[in-house]
């Protein structure tokens, strides 16, 4: 009895430790997108994003049996896909749905829902079929998913509320984004979630409608806020 407990022991230590190097590499692969995404040109953007994919696909390689690496490596062929001519950047959308969708039968939970999140905004914001796969239903089904793992994330409450305002649901679109603005920063990530926070703002600010006005007039304390990498 007491050796069987000391096996579980120095397996659970093991385990631990080979996570450590994959969550570490996770929260530098979305540290250096956020960097490139934010502060850098497109052709910068371009080949950054050009290497963060390869290291991605990397990590997918040292760890078959993780998901988080095939869903960074989603966001990634995702975000690249605005640089590139429309047959590849239409090539890098399906693929990233790929990735997604394996990812989603591995590990639903992986990464807080980010591959629900992410499936739903491909769903939302590619061309409908014949070109691609764009299908609002869809879009409306992962989206929500994506919300109820993570109920009070930044991402997932941002972008249902850019989905909603898309559909002219703009007191529902106007409920998730103050939820956004109120969903802490991350301390591993905390300029990536003011760069977004920054986007929910300028939604609020530049949409037009009144009701969204409103709310931005009483959330400006975000606007001028420092960020830092």
């Amino acid at each position: 009895m007491i050796k069987t407990t000391y096996v579980a022991i120095l397996l659970l230590i093991s385990s631990t430790v080979a996570a450590r190097p994959l969550d570490d590499a996770i929260e530098k692969l979305e540290s250096d997108w956020a960097k490139a995404y934010y502060q850098q040109t497109h052709e910068q953007q371009k080949a950054s994003l050009s290497a963060l994919i390869k290291q991605a696909q990397t990590l997918s390689q040292q760890y078959p049996e993780a998901v988080e690496p095939k869903i960074w490596h989603a966001v990634l062929l995702s975000t690249q896909a605005a640089n590139l001519p429309a047959f590849e950047a239409l090539t890098a959308l399906d693929n990233a749905k790929t990735l997604l969708e394996q990812s989603i039968k591995q590990n639903p939970n992986a990464l807080a829902g980010t591959a629900f999140t992410t499936l739903g905004t491909l769903y939302f914001m590619a061309p409908p079929w014949p070109i691609s796969f764009g299908d609002n239903e869809k879009a409306r089904q992962m989206l929500l998913k994506g919300l109820k793992i993570n109920p009070n994330g930044i991402d997932s409450n941002y972008f249902y509320a850019k989905f909603l305002l898309s559909q002219g649901q703009d007191q529902d679109a106007l409920n998730y984004l103050k939820k956004a603005l109120a969903a802490p920063l991350r301390t591993t990530q905390q300029f990536a979630d003011s760069q977004l926070k920054q986007e929910v703002i300028a939604v609020l600010n530049h949409s037009g409608k009144e009701k969204l006005a409103q709310l931005f007039s009483g959330q400006t304390q975000y606007k001028n806020s420092p960020i830092t990498p």
